[in-house]
């Protein structure tokens, strides 16, 4: 298992995913931030919901998952944000020697 994840969370308009995309980049938690267009069906509040979302999932790595979880929260317009880290169990050696090449360095 490599150190890697992939996280996944929901924004309900594009602008505010580029920002978060953009923040996350220069601030080196994600090394690529994939944004695309989903319809979310959920239980919110004892009502079944359904709407247009954005899908933002964030190429990380494990050790930086806490600031990145904060980066996400501090501008996230949801009451509850999806945040989802899902490991990355193997991948292409030079993908993963690039993402590490992009992300902050590991502190020890």
């Amino acid at each position: 298992m490599t150190p890697y994840i992939q996280v996944t969370t929901t924004l309900p308009d594009r602008a505010s995913a580029e920002r978060l995309a953009a923040r996350l980049l220069e601030e080196r938690l994600a090394a690529c931030v994939q944004i695309s267009t989903c319809t979310s069906w959920y239980r919110w509040q004892g009502a079944i919901e359904r709407g247009e979302e954005q899908v933002c999932t964030i190429k990380s790595r494990r050790d930086l998952f806490p600031k990145l979880c904060r980066a996400i929260q501090a501008d996230h317009p949801y009451q509850v944000p999806e945040i989802l880290a899902a490991p990355v169990v193997d991948g292409g050696a030079g993908y993963l020697g690039w993402l590490e090449q992009e992300l902050l360095p590991p502190t020890e």
